[in-house]
């Protein structure tokens, strides 16, 4: 048996409530320049220091507390399959970086402005370049600055 709602049935609503929520999206999406997916796990305390160019895949994690300045692309290789990139808390993730495919980045990481991250980068660490390299395990001071 179906329910009714107001006289439609259920899944009417649930188009409706979709298109609603989809134009918000979009709206929200054209206002800020930054296009988060559905389906994308964000911990509570993100922070957009400047908005624009920012896209996160539908997969990716994002962990608590972290900051993300304009430019920044967060996606996949391949599709989802491919993997999708999982990002610890309190991570600063300058202008311009990429973070590509299935890594993990540490807790209490720093990744540098147009860096390219392509591996795994453990906790505390500070990494830049192209592609990304560890050149610090000792992010204290810049984590503290920031969040």
């Amino acid at each position: 048996m179906e329910t009714k709602i107001r006289g439609l049935p259920d899944a009417y609503f649930h188009k409706i409530l979709y298109g609603i929520v989809f134009l918000i999206h979009k709206h929200n999406q054209y206002l800020t320049g930054i296009q988060i997916a559905f389906g994308t796990q964000i911990g509570s305390g993100l922070t957009f220091s400047h908005f624009s160019c920012i896209v996160i895949n539908s997969g990716a994690i994002i962990g608590k507390n972290c900051t993300i300045f304009q430019g920044v692309t967060i996606g996949s290789i391949r599709g989802i399959k491919g993997g999708v990139p999982t990002i610890g808390d309190n991570v600063i993730i300058f202008a311009g970086a990429k973070i590509i495919g299935n890594v993990k980045i540490g807790n209490n990481t720093v990744i540098g402005a147009n860096a390219v991250v392509t591996h795994n980068i453990p906790d505390n660490s500070v990494a830049v370049g192209i592609p990304a390299k560890v050149i610090s395990n000792n992010s204290k001071n810049i984590v503290k600055y920031y969040i």
